[in-house]
């Protein structure tokens, strides 16, 4: 049954109020860069930045659903490199075939996860390591430690290098769709609630008699989907399939999603704010990127990480403040 409070904004913040700080920092950067920088603002630097940071938003996307559980997925970063390389092999059919097909190869990953947590009982951070072991090594068996060219003369980099009507990427499109489709299941779903209910407390849930085993694989197969979506999207920008690339992503995603205020306890958590974290950290980049540009000062990408790093405990730490001062409020009330 669908929940219509999901569409009310104010009740939707009331219920999830550790996410204020991570649109608070967000705006304000935005703010920052488009008051600072010539072209920061431009349609230019827009598309670009969103078709970049298309793939860390759904792999970010996924990564939320399994935390929410009370889980993790180490592997998302070795799953995404491994299908940039199928989709690159599957290219000569074009973006139609080579798009479901490497989805399809992240999910079965996403699946093998499920199966080693679920059935085998295997710690979701010890299946997923080795996961990413596996897949890590998969791609660079098959790609022979090297990048796969794509075939141009298919349609298969429009959806990297190509808009729709000419004003948005393709890619960030696709990434929208997916994340709307997530969040309807989240917030308006009892699939939803029962990923909520288990990261809240699996075996209470399972007592209630919710379909815990059937949830739990479902947000697996979900992140290895996504992972392999975004392996999709870095093969068609990049033009070719990249085996080597996808190290630490899965640090990012689990970034974006901390950042979002989705605890990694479980049982709380809000795709839009998970898109808005995952945006907050590329826009740190992106803003460093253009202070380089200035001349005035440089920072090696050393610097930026330790800045980047440095922004998010910054981040996190408002966040925290916030959500105490609410629930003092809460409980005064």
């Amino acid at each position: 049954m669908l929940n219509s409070d999901a569409f009310d904004l104010r009740k939707y913040m009331q219920r999830h109020p550790q996410s204020v700080a991570v649109w608070i920092a967000l705006l304000a950067l935005i703010l920052f860069g488009v008051l600072r920088y010539d072209n920061f603002g431009g349609s230019y630097n827009f598309g670009s930045f969103l078709n970049y940071n298309s793939m860390f938003i759904v792999i970010a996307l996924g990564m939320c659903f399994v935390i929410i559980t009370g889980g993790i997925d180490l592997s998302v970063g070795s799953v995404a490199a491994f299908s940039s390389g199928i989709a690159a092999y599957l290219s000569p059919y074009g973006i139609e075939v080579a798009l479901p097909l490497a989805v399809l190869v992240g999910m079965s990953f996403g699946a093998f996860n499920a199966f080693c947590i679920i059935a085998l009982r295997i710690p979701p951070f010890i299946a997923t390591l080795a996961t990413m072991l596996g897949a890590k090594g998969a791609a660079l068996v098959i790609s022979g430690a090297s990048t796969v060219a794509v075939d141009w003369g298919s349609n298969f980099t429009n959806m990297g290098m190509n808009k729709a009507l000419g004003l948005f990427p393709w890619s960030i499109v696709l990434v929208t769709v997916v994340g709307i489709a997530l969040w309807i299941v989240l917030e308006m779903t009892s699939l939803g609630r029962t990923i909520l209910a288990i990261g809240g407390g699996e075996d209470a849930s399972k007592l209630m008699g919710l379909k815990v085993n059937r949830a739990k694989a479902f947000v697996y197969i979900i992140s290895g989907g996504c992972a392999g979506l975004a392996g999709v999207i870095l093969a068609s920008g990049f033009g070719a399939g990249q085996p080597l690339e996808g190290v630490a992503w899965e640090l990012s995603a689990i970034a974006a999603v901390v950042v979002g205020g989705t605890l990694l306890t479980g049982g709380l958590g809000s795709i839009p704010a998970t898109v808005a974290g995952a945006l907050l950290l590329g826009l740190v980049f992106n803003i460093l990127n253009f202070e380089n540009g200035r001349g005035t000062i440089s920072f090696s990408a050393y610097w930026q990480m330790v800045i980047r790093g440095m922004f998010l405990f910054a981040v996190i730490l408002f966040q925290t403040r916030m959500t105490k001062g609410q629930k003092s409020k809460g409980a005064s009330a």
